[in-house]
């Protein structure tokens, strides 16, 4: 099946509900970034160190399948500037909103974090690539383009899931039961039983994929990056897995 398109539409149906990777920061929050005062996320809790952003004021960023108005919209009051891409109108509506309501200029994109050519070699900064990655199959394009669009000393931040969160039976850990399922690489497209994966599809939730940590980091540095900064997160809210281990990893890999 087309993984692209059924996320992308499934991604505006998660806008239209209110996910809360898409719901656009407030007015407060762009004020203060505007004074210098934000914090970006890459996972649901825990910030991104500031030292990981640097100064801010006239970069070139590029917010990697970061819509939403979140991360695009503080980093645009703050100085920046700004270009989001992502595979879901929605999302990219809510940039557009903010930057619309706040008086921020934001380039927005319609496309696939694993092809960037409408971009130049050397165009970019900085990327800040949030928990995103696991919306699609293969991971190494996403890390080479990155690689490709940054400038020397450039940094990409990135967040994505612990693999091990993918294997697990997900009905027993909504009962605070962990047991193993799944071996890693995960795939809904494979891992799961044709019942299990139509009836995920008849929900139209987004498809997922669990990556080794061999593509998720070894793939960073195949491309050719220096991983110079790594954090762990959870989510916060509860959940059974956060009594164990943590369910997300952020890195800063830097170009030479």
């Amino acid at each position: 099946m087309d993984v692209l398109k059924y996320n992308s539409e499934a991604w505006d149906a998660e806008a239209a509900s209110g996910n809360p990777w898409t719901r656009p920061v407030p007015p407060e929050e762009i004020g203060k970034a505007r004074a210098g005062e934000f914090r970006i996320l890459l996972t649901p809790t825990k910030a991104a160190p500031v030292e990981w952003l640097g100064p801010l004021r006239d970069k070139d960023i590029l917010c990697l399948a970061s819509g939403g108005g979140q991360q695009g919209p503080l980093l645009a009051a703050a100085g920046a500037r700004v270009t989001v891409i992502d595979a879901s109108r929605e999302q990219l509506a809510r940039d557009r909103m903010v930057a619309d309501r706040e008086g921020l200029k934001i380039t927005t994109h319609l496309g696939d974090m694993r092809d960037l050519g409408s971009f130049a070699d050397k165009s970019f900064d900085l990327i800040v690539h949030p928990v995103s990655n696991c919306f699609i199959p293969e991971i190494a394009p996403v890390w080479k383009e990155c690689f490709r669009v940054l400038r020397p000393g450039g940094s990409l931040l990135s967040g994505f899931n612990n693999p091990i969160a993918y294997s697990f039976d997900r009905q027993l850990c909504e009962k605070g039961t962990l047991q193993l399922k799944y071996s890693i690489p995960y795939s809904d497209l494979t891992s799961l039983t044709d019942a299990e994966r139509q009836e995920f599809i008849g929900r139209k939730e987004p498809l997922e994929f669990g990556h080794s940590l061999g593509d998720q980091l070894g793939g960073q540095t195949a491309a050719g990056f220096l991983i110079v900064g790594f954090y762990e997160d959870v989510w916060g809210n509860g959940n059974i897995e956060d009594r164990f281990f943590p369910h997300f990893l952020a890195t800063r890999a830097l170009k030479p």
